[in-house]
């Protein structure tokens, strides 16, 4: 049995592994990893800014599978070149490498819907790495821009989703 529960600092290392690794999966070039050195590393700042969710297997010993997290923005912010509006945002949403494609991403971004909604929330915003747009449309995300990307030179959709 799957369980999806909240993370907590015990929890730091694994994350960052798993987040680390499924960048990886695409294949990106070594020198993006050093970009995003501070954006896959979940510390416990991290944990305080964002709800931060794992999915474990109750049957293999609860080995941690993946995890989303997620905030609310309280207010608009630019962040260099890069638009972040008001409102709900996934931030991330990970799988080891050997677990995307097993249905486990449906599962987490069902939970992710049902958190967003219980906190009243009618919309989430998501900046999609162009390797997920495939997952995010069949979850019935819908594309509403291109943003500048934290790699130069180098755009990034992103998509909504609306809680209905």
């Amino acid at each position: 049995m799957k369980t999806i529960k909240f993370a907590n600092a015990s929890y730091l290392n694994k994350l960052t592994e798993i987040a680390f690794s499924a960048k990886k999966y695409w294949n990106y070039p070594d020198e993006y990893y050093e970009i995003w050195k501070d954006e896959l590393t979940i510390t416990e700042n991290y944990l305080k800014s964002y709800i931060v969710k794992i999915i474990v297997d109750n049957a293999d010993n609860n080995v941690i599978k993946g995890f989303y997290s997620f905030r609310y923005n309280e207010s608009e912010k630019q962040t260099g070149e890069i638009l972040i509006e008001k409102g709900y945002w996934l931030d991330h949403m990970f799988l080891e490498q050997k677990y995307i494609g097993s249905g486990l991403g449906k599962t987490m971004f069902i939970d992710l819907v049902n958190e967003i909604k219980i906190r009243n929330g009618i919309f989430f915003n998501i900046f999609v790495d162009p390797f997920a747009v495939g997952f995010y449309e069949k979850m019935g995300c819908k594309f509403i821009r291109e943003s500048k990307s934290s790699i130069k030179d180098r755009n990034i959709p992103v998509y909504q989703y609306e809680i209905i």
